[in-house]
């Protein structure tokens, strides 16, 4: 019988919130501020996504330490927090889906920009999330349109990127249109990035970026998408007219309102990744943390990396770590559960298969806290996981194939569930063996 090793989730755990620590929203911008010179003249803040608390109440201690202040602005996180300023006013969104919570927070970002006027200093603290938390049709779009849109676009399984490029078409405050309502304005856009790449047009929707696809493009995606064909018609109708130019496009990166706008990561995946392996390494792993992201679809991922784990020849103490975003394309029907918890219960079918008497284990969680619509960040997994869950009276197998993961892996008590971190740069998985 192999021996009990009551250590392993803490190590696991141990690694994994070091990763997280080391991309807190705060002291991260704080760091980059630090390297900034004091502004000549208040800033305005608006704080969008899921880091938007702790961004926007570090840029306050900061200016408070340089005896300044914001003049105004807005924070839209996905949870109800107060703002750390009176010139700042505190909402939040909805999230993953937009809903009316976010139709309040489009609102209220509209309201923030009208208080800017050219020649002032804007802050815009970006993070991921803000696609969804400051969700709200162009004009003339119906909210229940636009709202099966990024519903269905979410269970699609095409990569963030593709998503984005979709959805920011559609989208009151993405593919540049933040950057057009603030024209005038010196902009400067500093971002946790919750995309591999850091690529900005489509981090929180590229708000401020210039969208590079026309409306033809984004119809083309649309109707060669798994989607296409269940979409509301108003969405090819609103394209067609754009493309006839009875309606605008979506500002170019050559518009003028991009002339005075600056962007900058002050947070990453791999940055998490990095920081997540320096952490394994002082324990006394040998360590490796791959450059190529995770992507694809959410169960093949967790199979492949449980795979890389198993076929290592054991000896001394491993791990490995790796960054990214996987997807999950559902069916028809489908239960609870998030990419992370799919990766992991994959992982545990594999670890169940072949990986008897070893210590090894598996944690894959989303650095927010939150994978998918649910209240775990993920799970930690081992190769009696799978066994457990069957003890439990349940199918595992039949519950990975619906993306039902949730059920499986509370069975076996492989829930992750820290809570919000305030922070949001993908996810990450953690692999062990002693």
């Amino acid at each position: 019988m192999t021996p009990p090793i009551p250590d392993l989730p803490k190590l696991l755990q141990d690694i994994f919130d070091a990763g997280v620590a080391a991309v807190e929203p705060g002291g991260v911008l704080t760091m980059r501020l630090e390297q900034h010179r004091v502004p000549d003249r208040p800033p305005h803040i608006l704080a969008l996504g899921k880091a938007a608390s702790a961004m926007a109440r570090g840029g306050v201690d900061w200016l408070k330490g340089h005896k300044k202040a914001p003049k105004g602005g807005v924070i839209i996180g996905a949870e109800e927090v107060p703002s750390p300023h009176v010139m700042l006013r505190a909402i939040h969104g909805d999230h993953p889906e937009p809903r009316e919570n976010s139709a309040r927070a489009a609102a209220a970002l509209q309201g923030a920009c009208n208080a800017v006027t050219p020649g002032d200093l804007v802050w815009v603290l970006l993070s991921g999330g803000s696609s969804s938390l400051v969700g709200a049709p162009v004009d003339g779009m119906a909210d229940h349109d636009y709202q099966e849109l990024c519903r269905d676009l979410l269970g699609s399984g095409l990569s963030i990127q593709e998503v984005n490029r979709i959805r920011k078409r559609f989208s009151r405050w993405g593919a540049g249109r933040l950057a057009a309502a603030l024209e005038g304005a010196e902009v400067e856009v500093m971002v946790v990035s919750d995309v591999f790449g850091d690529d900005f047009a489509a981090i929180g929707s590229g708000p401020c970026v210039g969208d590079p696809a026309s409306a033809e493009v984004v119809r083309n995606d649309l109707i060669g998408s798994p989607i296409g064909g269940q979409l509301p018609p108003s969405l090819f109708i609103h394209l067609e007219d754009v493309i006839a130019g009875r309606l605008p496009e979506t500002p170019k990166p050559a518009a003028s309102c991009f002339r005075r706008i600056t962007h900058e990561v002050v947070a990453s995946n791999r940055m998490a990744v990095q920081a997540a392996a320096a952490r394994a390494e002082q324990i006394g792993f040998a360590t490796t943390a791959p450059v190529r992201p995770i992507v694809g679809e959410a169960s093949l991922v967790g199979r492949q990396l449980a795979d890389t784990v198993l076929k290592r020849p054991p000896g001394g103490p491993w791990c490995a770590i790796w960054g990214g975003e996987a997807t999950v394309t559902l069916g028809a029907v489908s239960g609870r559960g998030g990419r992370c918890q799919e990766i992991a219960l994959a992982a545990a079918e594999r670890f169940a298969l072949s990986g008897k008497g070893r210590r090894i284990a598996l944690l894959a969680a989303g650095t927010d806290g939150r994978d998918g619509p649910t209240d775990a960040a993920g799970a930690l997994v081992t190769p009696e996981t799978w066994g457990a869950i069957k003890a439990a009276g349940l199918d595992p197998a039949q519950l990975l194939a619906r993306h039902d993961s949730y059920p499986a892996l509370d069975a076996a008590k492989a829930l992750l569930k820290p809570g919000m971190t305030g922070t949001n740069v993908n996810d990450v998985v953690v692999a062990v063996e002693v």
